[in-house]
């Protein structure tokens, strides 16, 4: 009899699929027992969407600040120490169960799709004038932004106030599962997909 593999030893990924069929090769919820491997398992460095996706977002909450290329705010939390990360996360996803009476991982697959925006502006240049224009957001780049908004959107709430980076974390992804406007995530995905649709 095979045994389950669980997620930080603690919560299993059976039963949980992605709903966006633009995401389903994009989200990999095989778990690891420690989900922050340098995803040596992914084979190859480019493949990062067969990396465990809570080992995703760990690597996200590792670079907090980081906004147009530069590191406009301090977390005082993380320190480059992978360990630190790694306990955030637990303990992130300890409190999500606690909440929500769901599997955490479940609640955060969710949130994800739901955080995920579909479409982007980049500005084109003609005649000398400079126009915002629409296009599809790649599937990969989905998965990427909703990650980032959601570490720097719970950075944001923490940052210089007495919640921890594991409540505003833990609220962000809640929110988010719920298309919560709270969430920062969904908030900038409606915010740009508002833009690119007042420019086509």
């Amino acid at each position: 009899m095979q045994t389950q593999i669980k997620a930080f030893n603690r919560w299993g990924t059976e039963g949980i699929k992605v709903d966006d069929p633009g995401l389903i090769n994009y989200i990999s919820i095989e778990p690891r027992i420690v989900p922050k491997t340098g995803a040596r398992y992914a084979k190859n460095r480019f493949h990062k969407s067969k990396v465990f996706i809570i080992e995703r977002l760990i690597n996200k909450i590792m670079i907090p600040g980081h906004k147009s290329k530069k590191h406009f705010k301090t977390s005082y939390h993380t320190t480059g120490k992978a360990n630190k990360a790694f306990s955030i996360m637990e303990n992130t996803l300890a409190i999500i169960e606690k909440q929500t009476k769901e599997n955490p991982i479940k609640v955060f697959v969710k949130a994800l799709e739901n955080a995920a925006q579909r479409e982007e502006i980049i500005t084109i240049e003609y005649g000398g004038a400079r126009y915002p224009k629409a296009l599809e957001c790649a599937p990969q780049r989905r998965v990427d932004l909703a990650l980032r908004h959601m570490a720097q959107g719970a950075y944001h709430k923490s940052f210089n106030s007495k919640k921890s980076i594991e409540s505003t974390l833990s609220d962000e992804i809640i929110s988010a599962y719920r298309l919560s406007s709270a969430s920062s995530a969904i908030t900038k995905k409606f915010e740009v997909e508002r833009q690119a649709d007042a420019s086509r």
